[in-house]
């Protein structure tokens, strides 16, 4: 009788112990372990981190890393690292957390209005895990762009301005692959046709919406504008784009931040391909990165016969247009003695 109750006794004490290392074990698992403020955060474990980086990654946000290598140890983590971008969010127990780093969330980098290349490689830079120097070396490639058709001058024509869904860990080489394939996709049959239609090819459409861009902030307008460039071009006048020449006054000094609100006579003859007061035709690449309404602009110029235009003094920011030099004239000095009224001196 006392063996039977023996081990009755041991089997309860067996089993409340095993309740108890349970229950233990159930808390550690699936009780909040997260010590930050916000609602959720992002954290990010770049490519070739081992698992002793990725706890120093999450420590800050970890109440308690003994519970989660418990867990991360179960779930055989530390030999899975993975490499991305994770949500953690507010009250996440360690089984949670363990599940989030697995789990790479995609990031929706935006661009737009990049002037330069330089400065296209630094704004993707801020979004994705490759920096400025290893973008620029990849966009820049030489057998890529010679199997693509682009030059180092006009490589910036292949971004297309959007907001795009990719990994935080993506290579170099993949996002231009991705580029390159948006850009494909951008320029299908029909709007080939179109840039056709006005004697121009996909790069060399992106270069004027670029200067028709760069004319206006008015979407309504940019089609007459564009329209202007074309008729000079079928006219085979130089475009005289005052942007251009900023573009090459900042391209001469190296010097992209200065503002530049006034062009001078002066300026007009400097040498440089993207001087357009000088050299007929268009300047070997964009002078910043066009978006889509610039482009579909070219693509569709509206139909008139004016070939000068120069900036408003009534509706500002919008232009007045002409089609003979006489009545250009009439409303540059218009624009000129406004200007020289507001003290504007470059």
């Amino acid at each position: 009788m006392n063996f039977k109750k023996n081990i009755t006794i041991l089997s309860v004490i067996l089993i409340s112990g095993l309740l108890i290392y349970g229950f233990i074990l159930a808390h550690q698992i699936f009780s909040d372990n997260t010590k930050f403020s916000e609602k959720e955060l992002y954290v990010y474990v770049p490519t070739g981190a081992n698992y002793e980086d990725v706890k120093k990654i999450i420590s800050p946000f970890v109440e308690r890393l003994d519970r989660f290598e418990m867990v991360a140890n179960k779930r055989s983590y530390p030999e899975n690292i993975m490499s991305g971008r994770f949500l953690f969010v507010k009250g996440m127990n360690s089984y949670e957390l363990v599940k989030a780093l697995r789990s790479n969330v995609p990031v929706n980098l935006a661009f737009n209005n990049q002037e330069r290349l330089e400065n296209f490689a630094g704004r993707v830079g801020s979004q994705i895990e490759p920096d400025s120097l290893s973008l620029l070396k990849t966009f820049k490639d030489s057998l890529f762009l010679k199997e693509n058709g682009f030059t180092n001058e006009n490589v910036l024509a292949m971004f297309i301005p959007n907001t795009y869904e990719v990994y935080w860990n993506i290579s170099s080489e993949k996002f231009r692959d991705k580029m390159i394939k948006e850009y494909r996709n951008f320029w299908n049959k029909e709007r080939t046709e179109k840039a056709a239609k006005q004697g121009l090819s996909p790069i060399e459409a992106t270069i004027l919406a670029s200067i028709v861009h760069k004319e206006s902030v008015k979407k309504d307008e940019r089609p007459r504008i564009a329209g202007v460039y074309l008729n000079r071009m079928k006219q085979e006048m130089p475009l005289q784009a005052d942007p251009t020449v900023i573009y090459a006054i900042k391209k001469k000094s190296n010097d992209f931040d200065q503002v530049i609100k006034r062009v001078f006579y002066n300026d007009l003859t400097m040498t440089s391909p993207y001087n357009t007061y000088v050299n007929i035709g268009l300047p070997p690449g964009p002078i910043a990165m066009p978006d889509i309404t610039a482009l579909e602009a070219v693509l569709n110029p509206e139909k008139h016969n004016f070939i000068y235009f120069c900036a408003s003094v009534n509706r500002f920011g919008y232009h007045e247009f002409a089609a003979t030099l006489p009545e250009h004239n009439l409303n540059a000095k218009k624009y000129s003695d406004w200007i020289d009224s507001q003290g504007v001196k470059r």
